[in-house]
């Protein structure tokens, strides 16, 4: 037996290492809530240390030419290491730790805050290294030339400092440009979706229900629930969703089209352990309109009983959902004009945007039937 975690642990913020459809969704959620980054999360500090190094090394090169000897040069740069260590590590631990109080801050008042706090850090790491070469008797003290370095130091350190957070706030403006695209992108999509089924949807509907109001009250009430649930799934945008929620949207609207259309539709799924339902997600409405388009064109153009058989398989990291669909042996359904209604380039590319440019969604149409293939990969973390 599997070791399944649930969908909702693997979205939670305490996993982590486990991501359901992009290992990027989490961090750039992180990302987009404040301009600069979770700067400690970004590299550990042994990372952190090792570019310091190289950089005090730069800058000892840079200022050899006050070098008498080699020993001088290596007591600098063991010097310029410590007190760039001092400065930068417990500055990028405050700031992270500071996080929640600068996102209620506006970006200049944050900005002056940063510059602020790393020069004092670098006018205290330089004055506490300076202080213990000279007790050590590796340096002369001279007040004016000690002043000057502290000056310079100072004012070169908060010149950094701001370089890097222009940098931070052109990608956080860049990363909410994109997000807002995607957001656009998305709704776009879904409207396109609504206004192309909703109408006929929504009349045919109408005339079952008023068929069924005298006739059978009940079962116009339960068509109404269902109704009810379906509608309010389609108006909450596009969002990702469990396995578990969107089989229910379809069946809900499967059982509003089954009292329309009689027996002249039946559907028979083929579907994991619960188990492992419970853990797969997907983006809502998409299986919903795929099987919709299929009986616009299918169902309804037949008198005769049409077959959908979905299966649904989860194996190593993907999902595919297969849709096999039975064409009418009597009517004739012109398979040319078929194929050229069997598209799905945007419930693909509502895939697409939410699990990488590997999801898809195929279809073949033969003779006898069409085979729609939804493919998208999805993270187990159980294997």
């Amino acid at each position: 037996m599997k070791n399944w975690r649930s969908y909702w642990y693997k979205t939670s913020q305490e996993s982590k290492n486990s991501s359901i459809a992009n290992d990027e969704v989490a961090l750039l959620a992180t990302r987009l809530e404040f301009f600069i980054p979770k700067l400690m999360e970004i590299m550990r500090p042994l990372q952190w240390l090792t570019y310091i190094a190289f950089w005090s090394l730069f800058l000892t090169v840079i200022e050899r030419h006050g070098l008498s000897s080699w020993s001088d040069f290596i007591i600098k740069l063991v010097a310029r290491t410590i007190q760039n260590g001092l400065t930068i590590i417990p500055s990028l631990y405050l700031v992270d730790y500071l996080r929640p109080v600068f996102k209620n801050a506006s970006i200049p008042s944050v900005s002056v805050c940063i510059v602020m706090l790393m020069m004092f850090a670098a006018t205290v790491s330089m004055a506490l290294v300076v202080l213990v070469l000279i007790n050590m008797g590796l340096m002369e003290y001279d007040r004016q030339a000690f002043m000057t370095n502290l000056f310079f130091n100072t004012v070169l350190t908060g010149g950094f400092t701001i370089v890097f957070l222009l940098y931070f706030l052109r990608s956080y403006r860049e990363l909410n440009a994109l997000k807002l695209s995607f957001e656009y992108k998305l709704t776009a999509q879904n409207d396109l979706i609504k206004t192309r089924t909703a109408p006929h949807f929504f009349f045919n509907t109408i005339n079952t229900l008023v068929s069924l109001i005298e006739s059978n009250p009940s079962k116009a009430s339960a068509l109404l629930q269902n109704v009810s649930v379906l509608y309010r799934a389609s108006f909450s945008g596009v969002r990702e969703i469990s396995f578990e929620e969107e089989v229910a949207l379809c069946e809900h609207y499967l059982a509003i089209e089954s009292s329309r259309l009689a027996d002249k539709l039946e559907v028979h799924w083929d579907l994991p352990d619960e188990d492992i339902m419970y853990d797969m997600v997907i983006t809502a409405l998409t299986l919903q309109s795929v099987l919709e388009k299929m009986l616009l064109n299918v169902v309804e153009m037949t008198t005769e009983t049409i077959h959908f058989n979905i299966k649904v398989t989860w194996e190593q990291h993907r999902v595919a959902i297969q849709i096999d669909v039975e064409l009418p042996t009597k009517t004739l359904i012109i398979n040319h004009d078929l194929r050229q209604h069997m598209d799905f380039y945007i419930q693909a590319d509502r895939l697409r945007a939410y699990f990488g440019q590997s999801a898809d969604i195929q279809s073949t149409v033969t003779g006898n039937h069409i085979t729609t293939i939804i493919d998208y990969p999805l993270q187990d973390v159980s294997l």
